[in-house]
């Protein structure tokens, strides 16, 4: 029986999410012929406690045992910051395989500076394309998946994707979204937040909205229009704004309407509940829109283009863009109780990371 050493890679918000159940399936597996050791590595990317740490504790994470503590910065810096502290943990000891998740700049330079030393490289939620290549993320999908070892697909579009770009069809496998599982294993723990009662929230009374792309918040004029627009639709209907720091900046800088309520990022279980028991939802978020979708709550993306497209073909989201008409309309459709019939794609029942577990264990360290 060998030793097999597997870097399971989180670095912000949405990772950690995805990687929870992950750790979780590895723990409980019983199929690999060697013993398998995991090493969490934190790169620090969201690093205050509402972004990072909370998550940690709800979630059940293990403690990592490297934190790369890069912090913020700008793309170029905060990629090379991560991509110099995992070599620098690579070149202590050498994983069999590095794991990595989603589409931040975590994803793209660990996977890099891991395929550099000659690790195997595995991606989660791989095949993911938006056609925005002015999206960061996209450049992290595009670039990941290039050097990426064995793919784990969300959708049959995701797998298609990656056939299309080149991708070995036998390292392609459509397991379904371990963010599903995340929620699954989690609802029966979901907790209002702190400011139900003071707000009189209550079931279907409220909307959420969440802000985070630079095309959407960096400007003030544009960031200003955008909120008061969803004000004056929304009318006496409250609407509850967790606040990411880089929204936060420019938000800073004008009045709010009474009825859009600012708070500070939420941790998970708050933050699930509060849109579990919404009106809808308007955001930028992609991995929003994967849990309005599977919550059957209706969700509208202030974005022309989705990396996620089942959440609107067969899910509950609608694209919008920038277009305040599209917007105003689709408000008052939810409002009104108008709202598209919704169902949940293929493979997103929870055991996404159970079948990732089954195929590294069957398929690839079986003959290690």
């Amino acid at each position: 029986m060998k030793n097999i050493l597997i870097d399971i890679i989180a670095g912000a918000r949405p990772n950690f999410m995805k990687i929870a159940p992950i750790m979780r399936a590895f723990s409980a597996q019983k199929l690999c012929p060697h013993n398998i050791e995991l090493r969490l590595i934190h790169t620090g990317q969201h690093y205050d406690s509402t972004m990072s740490g909370d998550f940690f504790q709800q979630l059940d994470i293990p403690t990592p045992q490297v934190n790369l503590g890069v912090g913020s910065g700008s793309q170029a810096a905060q990629t090379a910051a991560i991509m110099v502290g995992y070599e620098q943990v690579l070149m202590q000891k050498r994983p069999h395989m590095c794991i990595v998740v989603g589409d931040v700049n975590s994803t793209m330079a660990c996977a890099i500076a891991a395929k550099k030393s000659n690790c195997l490289v595995s991606h989660v939620e791989a095949g993911i394309r938006s056609g925005d290549i002015s999206m960061p993320e996209e450049i992290n999908r595009i670039v990941t998946d290039s050097i990426t070892d064995y793919f784990f697909t969300t959708s049959k579009t995701a797998s298609d994707n990656l056939i299309k770009f080149g991708a070995n069809p036998n390292a392609v496998f459509l397991v379904g979204n371990t963010m599903i599982d995340t929620l699954l294993q989690n609802l029966a723990r979901l907790r209002p937040p702190v400011f139900w009662n003071e707000h009189e929230l209550k079931q279907r009374n409220y909307f959420v909205l969440t802000l985070h792309r630079p095309d959407n918040v960096d400007q003030e004029e544009k960031l200003h229009a955008l909120i008061q627009q969803i004000s004056t639709v929304l009318k006496d209907h409250i609407c509850i704004f967790p606040v990411h720091p880089r929204t936060a900046k420019t938000l800073a800088r004008f009045d709010v309407p009474s009825n859009i309520i600012v708070t500070c990022p939420l941790p998970y279980l708050e933050f699930t509940y509060l849109l579990k028991h919404s009106e809808g939802v308007i955001t930028d978020s992609g991995g929003i829109t994967e849990e309005a979708t599977f919550l059957k709550i209706p969700c509208i993306t202030m974005r022309e283009s989705t990396e996620r497209p089942e959440t609107v073909t067969v899910g509950s989201n609608e694209l919008v863009g920038t277009n305040f008409h599209l917007l105003e309309n689709a408000l008052l459709r939810i409002i009104s109780g108008n709202w598209k019939k919704s169902t949940v794609p293929p493979y997103w029942d929870g055991n996404a990371a159970v079948r990732i577990v089954d195929v590294l264990c069957k398929e690839v360290f079986a003959v290690a």
